[in-house]
């Protein structure tokens, strides 16, 4: 179990201005978030939606990788920007903070084995989970999570990603990862399990990807966007391109690599990218996907504030969850 590697939430974060105690409208989320303590015995959450936030505390795939450590210290730097967010949704929407899941000895597997037990209760429960890395080799832990309790579920995994990212991130491994290789890994489940393996990237830069990688998502049926071409093209071109890879897949994993944005916005990441996607485009999109109703889970990974000028990019992270909050809320007939 994941328990050697769990930290419950530090609720001293939780803490901001307060307009009104008694008056939800004026609330904020450090004045209706709730702890989440996953030791405890499963109790399953019967509303109409319910979020649980959960940190992976992690930088052992950025090192392996040889990139910029300092994600590690992302989740807690994100929740303190979140602390102040408006309750823009009803009250009958549930909000949890489910802690950390860590990785301080470098003994990466067990921790993304801790993630994947982590999402399981959480999906089990009945929330939607909102993990906040780390480097993106959050993606495999959180990604086989969902693979499981769909499985345990429906008896089959029948799981598409969707990753905003500058990389990737489907190169070869032997034994354990980095943050480098967690598609590349999802690849391997699926061929070991009968499956098929969906998986869409937005965002990709030519400059940062080989050759080698340009061939890999072929002969994986991997497909792409560069990002020159999202910020170029015609919309209704990109929205037809997303809505091809979706419209047969029932569930879909969204993750995003802080690293997919303008260096302008996110500078705070391992690779920065000063070409990358603007802010706006890649909410857009996002907002588009969930609206499918198909969205079980979402992630952002890579937000690093060790190189993170002014917030910026722990800023830029908090907009994004609150969109997908908001958005989800709002199919629900439950914003405000």
């Amino acid at each position: 179990m994941f328990q050697d590697r769990y930290e419950t939430a530090d609720f001293t974060i939780w803490q901001g201005r307060v307009d009104s105690k008694e008056n939800f409208d004026a609330f904020r989320w450090h004045q209706w978030i709730k702890p989440l303590d996953l030791r405890q015995p499963l109790c399953k959450f019967t509303g109409k939606i319910g979020f649980a936030l959960l940190g992976f505390c992690c930088d052992e795939g950025i090192r392996r990788n040889n990139g910029r450590q300092g994600a590690s210290s992302g989740p807690e730097e994100i929740r303190r920007e979140l602390t102040n967010l408006p309750c823009s949704f009803s009250s009958e929407v549930l909000l949890f903070d489910a802690g950390n899941i860590t990785c301080a000895d470098g003994e990466l597997t067990r921790s993304q084995m801790a993630l994947e037990q982590a999402v399981i209760y959480l999906r089990q429960a009945g929330l939607f989970p909102l993990v906040m890395g780390g480097g993106h080799e959050t993606a495999l832990g959180h990604f086989r999570g969902q693979a499981d309790f769909l499985r345990q579920k429906d008896g089959k995994c029948d799981l598409g990603i969707l990753n905003f990212d500058a990389h990737f991130d489907l190169r070869p491994f032997i034994g354990e990862g980095n943050s480098g290789t967690m598609f590349r890994q999802i690849a391997e489940d699926a061929r070991k399990w009968g499956e098929v393996f969906h998986y869409f990237c937005l965002g990709i830069q030519r400059s940062s990807n080989t050759l080698e990688l340009f061939k890999t998502a072929q002969q994986l049926g991997a497909g792409y966007l560069l990002a020159g071409d999202i910020s170029m093209q015609y919309e209704e071109h990109i929205l037809e391109k997303i809505d091809s890879f979706v419209q047969s897949i029932p569930h879909l994993y969204v993750t995003i690599c802080a690293d997919v944005f303008s260096s302008s916005f996110a500078p705070g990441v391992s690779a920065p990218q000063p070409l990358g996607l603007h802010p706006e485009i890649v909410l857009k999109y996002l907002k588009h996907i969930l609206r499918t109703q198909k969205v079980v889970g979402f992630d952002i990974a890579e937000v690093s504030p060790r190189f993170d000028h002014d917030r910026a990019t722990a800023s830029l992270a908090k907009v994004i969850i609150f969109a997908v909050v908001d958005t989800l809320c709002r199919l629900k007939g439950l914003a405000r």
